[in-house]
């Protein structure tokens, strides 16, 4: 649907109501009855477990899976694939500088990439009443997954025209798919950069938030929205965050949310940070409760704060849990009314 994102964010932010983006679509593979496997390997799948979601849950936007996997198998990485597990890269594809020299940079058919697009394309014509937000991975996060963790971590030092390289090159890639996913006509992208926390906030904007900028300047306009997400930021790299120009910021449960918050300007949107596994998966709803609630009044005096978990819920979280997060969440906008 051709919703003008600008306006959705001020209206977000001028609404009394605090709004909820929790990142999850595993519940709705679960409420379909289907498998993680098959939903990140058939798009078909995906996006009726995107739209089963919608109907239950009164989110802001809807969500696809957040699958750090998607743009590394493009390129050629081992993903190994559990059934009801997120798939996961098998080792690293590069090993030496002259590997980045000689890497191609893939097309969007490989990989398991027209299904994700298919997923959006078809997300975005069944849901109509609220934004539908794609997902990508971040530049950084794409080269620690093909040429390791440690090693791009090594190499960002010792040689760090080579990093240059593969970051340019994973920057094209990525670009070419937010693209792509734009055309199916979807309201914006999840970025999820969380290896960009493992650099000071310097490194951070000299080898993510540049990259992560010259994609938002291609992509972002009034009707797409870049919303960068990074999960390993602890409080010291939000101002490299910031620095990208995307149009909201969602945050881990590693960070204060009343700290970083005072660093993002006052109209982007601040989603986060509630712990998806001790809180969402295995809190009980007791428990779900007095942390949502705390959040909350915590956040309160915050118009551009958005409730939302502090990364992808996981498989088997309990509707239980999710039921008392909305729960709480209309509970307490009834009471500051």
């Amino acid at each position: 649907m051709k919703m003008n994102m600008t306006r959705w964010m001020r209206d977000i932010i001028e609404r009394k109501n605090v709004e909820a983006i929790p990142v999850m679509t595993h519940p709705g593979i679960e409420i379909i009855g289907d498998t993680v496997l098959k939903a990140v390997s058939d798009g078909e799948t995906h996006h009726k477990a995107i739209v089963a979601l919608a109907e239950k849950y009164p989110t802001a936007a809807a969500t696809v899976i957040m699958d750090l996997t998607v743009e590394a198998e493009a390129f050629g990485a081992e993903i190994s694939f559990p059934e009801n597990e997120v798939p996961a890269v098998i080792g690293h594809l590069l090993d030496t500088p002259e590997d980045i020299d000689n890497l191609k940079v893939p097309s969007l058919k490989a990989g398991r990439v027209p299904e994700y697009i298919k997923a959006n394309l078809l997300a975005a014509r069944s849901i109509t009443d609220r934004p539908v937000l794609a997902g990508c991975i971040g530049p950084f996060s794409l080269a620690g997954r093909l040429y390791d963790m440690s090693e791009i971590m090594i190499l960002i030092y010792q040689n760090p025209e080579a990093a240059h390289t593969l970051l340019s090159k994973c920057t094209d890639y990525i670009l070419k798919y937010c693209k792509a996913l734009k055309e199916t006509g979807v309201n914006g992208v999840v970025m999820a950069e969380p290896a960009a926390g493992l650099m000071s906030d310097e490194d951070c904007k000299r080898f993510s938030s540049d990259y992560v900028k010259y994609i938002v300047d291609k992509v972002q306009d009034d009707y797409f929205t870049v919303i960068l997400h990074n999960c390993g930021n602890t409080g010291h790299c939000t101002r490299a965050m910031v620095a990208t120009g995307a149009g909201a910021y969602h945050f881990g449960n590693k960070c204060d949310m009343a700290e970083v918050i005072r660093e993002v300007p006052a109209d982007a949107l601040a989603m986060g940070n509630l712990d998806p596994v001790s809180v969402f998966k295995d809190a009980t709803p007791d428990e779900m409760r007095a942390e949502t609630r705390q959040l909350l009044e915590r956040m309160k005096e915050y118009p551009n704060f958005v409730l939302s978990s502090g990364c992808d819920t996981p498989p088997h979280t309990p509707f239980a849990n999710i039921d008392t997060f909305f729960e709480t969440l209309e509970e307490f906008n009834r009471s500051q009314s």
